[in-house]
């Protein structure tokens, strides 16, 4: 019932696979858009596994330990959340082989490595939803979705069975269906067992099943305990923090009282920014959450509504303060700017690199990073946030060490000191 003890001291590096590197060492076939091209909801990059394991170091350099990776598995999506196989690597990716090399070396290297567990709806190129559309009723699959009537409307009118969000393209699974739910969790246990720390489960809340993620827990965790599975939950979590189904959340009320109060137009003010901070970590909740200020599904910090260095910086502070395990979006790191997906799911701009690295957010979440990573009292203290009119402090405490974030808001621009105790 534990959460596994290496997430606290966990720094993440989120990567769209599709957008981070193509190394020349694999060569998918078919055709893809030059690396410097506007990304768009269909266009293909090539971005691929070789290319992330060249660039380990990179990640291990900035002061991340561990890798969360959108989805791998076989699809006809660039984000490749229309899942048609879940136990292939995508083609364009790479192959199993170059799977195993990736998570060797990362670990080599002391990197762990968690996957986007697509659990929820697949693709209509999956091959039991492709049973159904060719075979109908008679179909021995007829029982895996969720269909209202025959035939199946999958390409033209309004869909006829359950899809996530009403797109036909991602048919909804029963999971009330005994031989999905022995499939899904099979998928789990798969890739457990090639050596991965972890998953990262998309909209869990729509599989609204205690007993589905009790038992994906005890199918992973028989595996490897040190498992850590963290849901992609947007709301208030608690339900799914009771210690028998995840292991944390992504903790998206943070980011959002972040964002309310140092991004957008119409901010609010310090006390319901703290507010806001406080209920997102209340005291004695299971779980260590994954803390995130951007990803795939949301506008990068850098093109926010008010962004500047300054407010960016005190962002990224807050991140690395706050209990649980700090999660950095690729490219952010180098000031990378988008907006809402797809635009914020750019390509990494790797030839650009030693200028932006020059930059001094880059030089800055290196400090944040060796910071965290060498102070225990920011991985392991109980958390203290104080507010007046003037600003607000966040005070890490464990035994005689304290560091204290303390902020000054009354100028134009945010101004911010960290104190040691």
């Amino acid at each position: 019932m534990n959460v596994p003890a290496w997430v606290k001291d966990a720094i993440f590096y989120q990567i769209f696979p599709d957008r981070f590197c193509r190394s020349p060492k694999y060569k998918a076939v078919g055709k893809f858009v030059d690396w410097d091209t506007k990304p768009t909801r269909t266009n293909m990059f090539g971005g691929n596994l070789a290319g992330i394991t060249d660039k380990l170091k990179y990640i291990a350099g900035l002061g991340a330990n561990a890798i969360y990776l959108c989805p791998i598995f076989k699809s006809n999506s660039n984000h490749r959340y229309h899942t048609v196989d879940y136990f292939e690597i995508d083609p364009v990716l790479g192959t199993l082989k170059d799977f195993d090399n990736l998570v060797k070396k990362a670990h080599a290297l002391g990197l762990r490595v968690i996957l986007d567990g697509v659990f929820n709806h697949c693709s209509r190129g999956f091959f039991q939803f492709n049973s159904l559309m060719e075979l109908g009723e008679d179909s021995p699959y007829v029982d895996w979705f969720h269909v209202h009537s025959w035939p199946i409307h999958a390409y033209s009118g309004k869909p006829n069975y359950e899809c996530w969000w009403n797109y036909p393209a991602l048919p909804k699974f029963n999971t009330d269906c005994a031989d999905v739910r022995e499939y899904l969790f099979s998928v789990a246990e798969y890739w457990a067992r090639r050596g991965i720390d972890g998953w990262r489960l998309d909209v869990p809340n729509e599989i609204d099943d205690d007993s589905f993620w009790q038992e994906f827990r005890r199918r992973v965790k028989a595996i490897n305990p040190d498992a850590y599975i963290v849901g992609e939950i947007w709301d208030e979590p608690s339900r799914w923090l009771q210690g028998d189904q995840f292991d944390g959340v992504m903790n998206y009320p943070f980011r959002k009282a972040v964002m309310q109060y140092l991004f957008d137009e119409k901010p609010i003010g310090t006390g319901e920014f703290c507010d806001k901070v406080r209920a997102a970590f209340p005291a004695g909740q299971f779980g260590t959450p994954m803390n995130l200020l951007g990803s795939h599904d949301t506008t990068r910090i850098a093109s926010q509504p008010r962004t500047s260095p300054e407010r960016i910086r005190l962002a990224l502070a807050l991140l690395f303060f706050m209990p649980g395990a700090p999660c950095i979006y690729y490219g952010d790191e180098i000031g990378m700017e988008g907006g809402k997906d797809p635009d914020c799911r750019r390509a990494f701009p790797w030839d650009d690199l030693a200028a932006r690295k020059a930059l001094p957010i880059y030089k800055f979440i290196r400090r944040l990073t060796k910071m965290r990573l060498e102070n225990p009292v920011l991985r392991d203290g109980k958390v203290e946030i104080e507010s007046d009119g003037a600003g607000f402090s966040v005070t890490r405490t464990l035994g005689r060490q304290k560091m204290t974030l303390a902020v000054n808001m009354l100028g134009p621009e945010p101004a911010f000191f960290i104190n040691y105790h």
